[in-house]
């Protein structure tokens, strides 16, 4: 397993070179990538703002690949049967991730990729 990426939500993606767009949420995001394979994804949604809510400004997940969705399903059970809350199922995002969601006990949100 290996952390894929974290993902904060920014106000302004102006400086965004390739950037993916949902028209159909307003959801707009980036990715910056570093030596060594980490990469950081600015994201943005018209609807988050700076508020203690969900969505909000700041930190919105890390994400770990655990290398094919096989693998993605079955961490994803295992983590229910542990008695994690899944906030996303396994499924094909419309950039073409294949990914579950999950809270922690602090309800921070972690991304399960292949």
């Amino acid at each position: 397993m290996k952390i894929e990426h974290t993902a904060l939500y920014v106000s302004d993606l102006e400086r965004a070179r390739e950037l993916y767009h949902n028209p159909k949420t307003g959801f707009s995001s980036y990715f910056l990538s570093f030596d060594g394979g980490a990469r950081l994804e600015i994201m943005h949604r018209p609807d988050v703002s700076e508020k203690i809510t969900e969505p909000r400004l700041g930190y919105a997940h890390i994400a770990f690949s655990v290398g094919n969705r096989e693998s993605v399903k079955a961490l994803t059970e295992r983590l229910r049967a542990d008695g994690f809350q899944i906030t996303s199922e396994p499924r094909v995002t419309g950039d073409g991730y294949y990914e579950s969601c999950i809270a922690d006990f602090d309800g921070n949100v972690i991304e399960i990729t292949e």
